[in-house]
């Protein structure tokens, strides 16, 4: 046992009850869990080391941890206060750009010859789903 165990066992029993239980000092108690989560402490050692049960410890500490996760640290409820929850964002138009003109001409097998000069992207692309769904002679059942 090291030197700072042996001191905080002295200190932790304070006295007993009339049915026998102890009574712990409230400051070594605290010293005894924040203890507890240092890598590499055992926490049944350090109970048997001061002298007392390891599932009494194992619930100093759980209940240690449940008021912990109750209360949020003060300083994050400053900056969840400071900070808006929303922010605004400023989006600039962007400036238009020039649309490519096309030059099409397709020659159809009925001999129909199409020509689309100067048109833009999508409306050469809608040209051509009406022109694919149309029905031709070679694919009309006789």
């Amino acid at each position: 046992m090291s030197e700072w165990v042996l001191e905080l066992a002295e200190r932790l029993i304070v006295g007993r009850k009339r049915d026998a239980r102890c009574v712990y000092d409230v400051q070594a108690k605290q010293e005894l869990i924040l203890a507890c989560g240092r890598p590499g402490i055992s926490m049944a050692k350090l109970a048997r080391d001061c002298g007392i049960n390891a599932n009494l410890l194992s619930t100093w500490v759980r209940n240690h941890e449940r008021k912990a996760d109750a209360l949020p640290a003060p300083a994050v409820i400053a900056a969840e206060a400071a900070a808006p929850a929303f922010v605004p964002v400023h989006i600039e138009a962007a400036a238009p750009q020039a649309q490519a003109m096309l030059q099409l001409q397709a020659r159809l097998p009925n001999g129909v010859v199409v020509d689309l000069g100067g048109c833009d992207l999508p409306q050469a692309c809608e040209l051509l789903d009406v022109l694919g769904r149309m029905r031709c002679s070679a694919s009309t059942p006789a």
